[in-house]
């Protein structure tokens, strides 16, 4: 089989380059931002922009496309000015990625302060349903992300996600699925260093949101260990995750054929190369083995 790996690449001077630079680096599937994940406001991309990276992606074979979206917006917030802001630009996320073609957009469920869980959760599906609106779609689908459970985050467990999902169910114009990003697992208290660590926390997934629902993997190491609650991504086997993790990880028979993109640093030139080279190195390594064992 054919891994996807790739990071989550610039579009500076155009949307083809996030194509070009993941071929570059080695990658065949690549995660951006639509416009600036800092600000509220963002242009739509222009046609021409867009069959422009549509012909790199076919070109370079870089599949699929995430978007990830704006780090402002929270959708279970209750504060009305700032909700208002996060529903508009949801609204455009959901916009610019349909016009990017991409096939999936990834979103935080946001934080539920001053309000309880429940109350978080049902609210932060009522923005999905009111940010979306009559946007139909059957390419593009929503994936919700989990997170390291700091302070008040919504999703550090799966069964916060697969809550959202049956909030929204039949509700929304486009599909739902899932991101898993490996550094939040362990921060949140997922052992999936360990053999049956690694197990239990597929099984889990697979009960509670199935794994089939979940088509990408953020693929980073951890600056803090298991059940830290903190979010601090690691170059992959610099962390607490470590290499040998990684290649279970990356050949688990449920998560082999996922999309494994990496949101490791950037501190210079050929960090996204040498990860992907790392993850892809490890695929080889455990095929290799397993050819020689049979």
């Amino acid at each position: 089989m054919t891994w996807r790996i790739g990071g989550h690449m610039s579009t500076a001077g155009s949307l083809e380059n996030a194509a070009i630079f993941a071929n570059q680096a080695g990658g065949n599937t690549a995660q951006i931002f639509s416009g600036s994940p800092r600000q509220w406001v963002n242009p739509m991309p222009s046609a021409e922009g867009v069959g422009r990276l549509r012909a790199a992606r076919e070109r370079l074979d870089v599949n699929p496309l995430a978007i990830h979206a704006n780090y402002l917006i929270n959708l279970a917030g209750i504060e009305p000015d700032f909700r208002a802001k996060s529903v508009l630009a949801f609204r455009a996320e959901l916009e610019r990625a349909m016009a990017i073609e991409a096939e999936y957009l990834v979103v935080h469920p946001g934080s539920y302060k001053n309000q309880t869980l429940e109350q978080g959760l049902v609210n932060f599906a009522l923005g999905l349903i009111e940010a979306s609106g009559k946007i139909k779609s059957k390419k593009l689908t929503l994936l919700l992300e989990n997170t390291a459970g700091s302070g008040a985050a919504i999703g550090s467990r799966f069964v916060e996600l697969a809550e959202i999902r049956r909030l929204v169910a039949g509700k929304l114009g486009y599909a739902v699925g899932y991101c898993i990003d490996t550094c939040h697992c362990l921060a949140a208290g997922y052992d999936i260093v360990s053999p049956k660590g690694l197990d239990a926390a597929v099984a889990e997934m697979d009960s509670q949101l199935g794994v089939a629902n979940v088509p990408v993997i953020h693929t980073n190491d951890s600056k803090s260990p298991l059940g830290s609650r903190v979010d601090r991504h690691a170059h992959i086997g610099q962390g607490y995750i470590g290499l040998k993790a990684f290649e279970r990880i990356l050949n688990h028979p449920k998560l082999r054929d996922k999309a494994f993109i990496l949101e490791t640093p950037v501190d210079g030139d050929g960090d996204y190369a040498r990860n992907i080279s790392t993850l892809k190195g490890l695929c080889r390594k455990s095929r290799t083995t397993t050819t020689r064992s049979s």
